[in-house]
C-alpha cells in the first residue's frame, strides 16, 4: 500500500526565518490626550487648477486637566495664516496655539484656524503609504479613465493634511463641511447633505454637510468632482453610488447588494446600522476602499463590465467596507497596535455575508484563501502577534496577520462559542462602546459579560502571541478502535479544540478533542475500518498539517470529502497521475464535481483532447484557465490554433490572458499577440499577458 503524506496549506518547506526583524522598530503606546475635541467645523475653498486650498477650521473641546492653556495640533502641508487673535507657532506636524487664559477641566471653548497651501502634492512614502496613495487630500487632473476631480483619503494619518486637528483615533467628534468648489462640481461627504447654495458670478457652489455622531479623523471624508449619482431607492437608508458619468451603466452591477448587505449585517450583528445614510464614492488610482464614515471611497476598479463579473466580482469588497461602518466607525481602535478590531472583523464579516451568499463552500475556499494568504506572509515575512505596539509607521500594522489571520481567529471563535453566544457576545459589545474606542481587552470583557466565558488563553495564543499550530497526524485502526497520534512541531504549545470526522462503510462520525500536548494519542470508538478520517472536519482551524493517507483513502476522500477536503485530495494525488487509478479519478473530478475549485484543483496535463473539452466547455472560467495552463505545459505546437481560437471565444479576461500567455511560450502569432496589447481589461491583466508573451 502506498503511503502518501499530505501536506496541508504550505507544503513541505519549513518556516524561514523571519525577514523583517520587529523588533527594531520603535515601541508605541496609545497617545495620551490633554483634550476632548467635541466638533470640527470645516470650511474649504478648492481650487483644483491652482491645485490650492483656502481653509479655517472651528473646534470645539474641553480640557481634561485645569491649567489648560496651550493647544497642539497636529498640521501638515497646509500653512496657518491666523488663529482668531491668538499667538501660535507652527513647526514641521504640529500647530501649537496659546490660549488666551488658563481653562477648567471640562470648560467648553472654541479655536477659529486659517490657513492656506498652494500647489499640493503629499508624497505618501515621506509618512509611511506606498507611492500613489493619495494621502491627506489629492487633486487629480482629468486622464482618458477619469475626470478631473478632488479628494482625501485621511487613512492613517491624513486629515493633518487638510485640516488642523488631533488625529489619533482614541478621540471622536462630530464634524461639518463647507466645501466651495467649482459649479460643475458634486461634493460629497460624511453625514447629511445640508444645502447647496450657488454664486452663478463666481461659477461656484457651496456644500455643507453636517456629520452630527461622533467619529475619528482618520474617517472623515470628502470627494468633488463631476460625478453622477446612482441611487438604490429599494429601501428607507439612503444609499448611492457616486460615480464618473461614463461608470453609470455599470455601476449597479458592482455596488446592486449593497442593501442587502446592510440587512444582512442588521440581522447578523444585532445592531441596526449606525449612520444616516450610506455612499460609496469611486476614486481613480487606488485600490480597495476606505471606509470613511457613512462615505465610503472605493477605487474606480471595482467597477467593470458585465464579462469581468465573472473572475472580478466586488461584492466582497462592498461588504468588508460596508462591515466596517460598525467595526472601526462605530466602535474604534483607541491605538493602531489593536487595528484587528477593525480590519480583522471586517475581514471575517466579509466572509461570513460570501458564505450566506453563495453558500457553504464558496465561504469555506474564502476562509481557505484567507489562512493560505497568512500563512505566505508567515513564511516569507515574519510572524508576529495579532496585537502589536511595534512599528514605523500605523500602516505597518495592516498586513496578512490583521487581515486574514484576524478573520479566521474570529471564525474559529464563533466555533468555539457557539452560534448564538457569539452573536450575543458580539452584539453586547458594539452596544456597550457604541460611538466609542475600545481595545482588545474590551472584547474579553464583553464575551464574560455576555456568555460567562472567561477566554484569556484564546486570545493569549491567537492574538498576543505569534505563530499558529504546525502540526503531524496519523492514525492507526485495530480492535473497534482508531487510534490518533497528533504531534505539535511549532515552539510554543496551542491548546486546540478538533473535530475529527471519521467515516466508515456505515456512515460518518464526528468526535471532539481537545489537543494540549507536544505529542498525544486519542482512542475513538470505530467498529469499522475506516475509509476516511478528516482532521478539523469544519476546516476552520489555522494550521500547517502533515497527514499520513494511503493513495486508496485519498482516492475515497476525492470522491466524498467535502469540498476543501476533496480540493486537498486532487492537489494530493496529482503526483501520482501516472497511476490509471489516480489519473481516472482525477479527471472524473475534474468534469463531474459540483463545485468549480474541486474541479480546477483536479485538472493536471493528461491528454490533450480532454484538457480541450475543459478548456473550452467548463462552465467556469478558472477551471477553463487551468486546463489552458495544463495544455500549455504539453508544450504542443499543434495546439496553437486552439489557444487563438479560445482568446477569441473565451468571454473570460482571465481565460483570454492565459491563452496569450501559452501563444507567447509556444511561438505563437506575433499579429495576436499585438491585437492583445491594446485590449482593455481589468488591471490590464490581457495586455499585460501580450506583452509578456511578446517579450519572449
Amino acid at each position: 500500500m502506498t503511503t502518501v503524506r499530505l501536506i496541508l496549506l504550505l507544503g513541505l518547506a519549513a518556516l524561514l526565518p523571519a525577514q523583517v526583524d520587529l523588533n527594531a522598530r520603535p515601541r508605541r503606546a496609545e497617545r495620551s490626550r490633554q483634550y476632548d475635541v467635541l466638533h470640527y467645523r470645516i470650511q474649504l475653498k478648492l481650487n483644483d487648477a491652482a491645485r490650492s486650498l483656502e481653509g479655517e477650521t472651528r473646534i470645539t473641546l474641553r480640557p481634561f486637566h485645569d491649567g489648560f492653556d496651550t493647544l497642539v495640533l497636529d498640521a501638515e502641508t497646509f500653512r496657518v495664516t491666523a488663529v482668531e487673535q491668538l499667538r501660535f507657532e507652527q513647526t514641521p506636524g504640529k500647530l501649537t496655539v496659546h490660549l488666551n487664559r488658563p481653562y477648567r477641566f471640562d470648560e467648553e471653548l472654541a479655536v477659529t484656524i486659517s490657513y492656506r497651501a498652494e500647489n499640493v502634492a503629499i508624497d505618501p512614502t515621506r509618512h509611511g503609504m506606498p507611492k500613489g496613495y493619495g494621502l491627506g487630500i489629492s487633486f487629480k487632473p482629468e486622464t482618458p479613465s477619469h475626470p478631473q476631480l478632488i479628494h482625501t483619503l485621511s487613512f492613517p494619518e491624513g486629515a493633518r493634511h487638510w485640516f488642523p486637528c488631533y488625529d489619533h483615533p482614541n478621540d471622536k467628534a462630530t464634524s461639518e463641511l463647507i466645501a466651495t468648489v467649482d459649479a460643475r462640481y458634486q461634493v460629497i461627504a460624511n453625514g447629511v447633505l445640508q444645502g447647496v447654495t450657488e454664486d452663478r458670478a463666481k461659477g461656484e457652489k457651496t456644500f455643507h454637510w453636517l456629520q452630527n455622531q461622533p467619529h475619528s479623523t482618520y474617517l472623515f471624508a470628502f470627494a468633488a468632482g463631476p460625478y453622477a449619482q446612482v441611487t438604490d431607492k429599494k429601501g428607507p437608508l439612503p444609499i448611492s453610488y457616486w460615480v464618473f458619468p461614463a461608470a453609470v451603466p455599470d455601476a449597479e452591477r458592482s455596488f446592486g447588494k449593497t442593501r442587502e448587505i446592510i440587512e444582512f449585517f442588521n440581522r447578523e450583528l444585532g445592531y441596526a446600522y449606525p449612520w444616516p445614510k450610506y455612499d460609496q464614492i469611486t476614486i481613480p488610482d487606488f485600490g480597495g476602499g476606505a471606509e470613511s464614515t457613512n462615505a465610503t471611497v472605493i477605487g474606480s476598479k471595482a467597477i467593470h463590465d458585465a464579462r469581468a463579473d465573472q473572475d472580478f466580482p466586488s461584492h466582497s469588497l462592498v461588504a468588508h467596507e460596508a462591515a466596517h461602518q460598525w467595526w472601526g466607525n462605530l466602535v474604534t481602535m483607541r491605538d493602531w497596535s489593536h487595528t484587528w478590531l477593525n480590519e480583522s472583523f471586517a475581514t471575517y464579516y466579509e466572509y461570513v455575508y460570501m458564505k450566506h451568499l453563495l453558500g457553504g463552500d464558496e465561504g469555506a475556499l474564502n476562509l481557505l484563501g484567507k489562512k493560505r494568504a497568512y500563512l505566505t506572509e508567515a513564511r516569507k515575512k515574519y510572524m508576529r502577534p495579532i496585537v502589536l505596539d511595534r512599528w514605523d509607521w500605523p500602516n505597518d500594522n495592516f498586513d496578512r496577520h490583521t487581515y486574514q489571520k484576524g478573520g479566521v481567529v474570529l471564525a474559529m471563535l464563533r466555533s468555539l462559542l457557539g452560534e448564538e453566544p457569539f452573536r450575543r457576545s458580539i452584539t453586547h459589545f458594539l452596544k456597550k462602546h457604541a460611538f466609542g474606542s475600545v481595545e482588545t481587552h474590551d472584547l474579553q470583557i464583553a464575551i464574560r459579560e455576555a456568555t460567562g466565558q472567561v477566554l484569556d488563553w484564546f486570545f493569549d495564543q491567537w492574538i498576543f502571541r505569534a505563530g499558529h499550530p504546525v502540526l503531524e497526524a496519523g492514525y492507526t485502526w485495530e480492535s473497534g478502535a482508531l487510534k490518533l497520534r497528533v504531534r505539535q512541531k511549532q515552539p510554543a504549545l496551542f491548546t486546540l479544540p478538533v473535530s475529527i470526522g471519521v467515516t466508515t462503510a456505515g456512515g460518518k462520525r464526528v468526535h471532539k478533542v481537545w489537543v494540549r500536548q507536544r505529542d498525544e494519542s486519542f482512542s475513538l470508538p470505530c467498529p469499522e475500518k475506516p475509509l476516511m478520517v478528516h482532521f478539523d472536519e469544519e476546516e476552520l482551524m489555522l494550521k500547517e498539517l502533515t497527514f499520513q493517507k494511503s493513495k486508496e483513502e485519498l482516492l475515497y476522500q476525492l470522491a466524498d470529502d467535502n469540498a476543501i477536503g476533496r480540493m486537498e485530495a486532487a492537489s494530493a494525488l496529482k503526483p501520482f497521475a501516472d497511476d490509471p487509478r489516480v489519473a481516472a479519478a482525477l479527471r472524473k473530478s475534474a468534469t463531474d464535481d459540483p463545485f468549480w475549485a474541486v474541479r480546477r484543483d483536479a485538472i493536471f496535463p493528461t491528454d490533450a483532447g480532454f484538457l480541450r473539452l475543459r478548456a473550452s466547455q467548463d462552465r467556469s472560467s478558472a477551471v477553463r484557465t487551468a486546463a489552458l495552463t495544463a495544455l500549455g505545459q504539453l508544450h504542443d505546437a499543434s495546439l496553437t490554433a486552439f489557444f487563438e481560437e479560445r482568446f477569441r471565444a473565451d468571454d473570460s479576461y482571465r481565460a483570454q490572458a492565459e491563452a496569450v500567455r501559452v501563444l507567447g511560450r509556444l511561438g505563437g502569432r506575433t499579429a495576436l499577440l499585438r491585437e492583445a496589447t491594446a485590449m482593455k481589461s481589468p488591471d490590464d491583466i490581457v495586455a499585460a499577458a501580450a506583452r509578456e508573451a511578446l517579450a519572449r
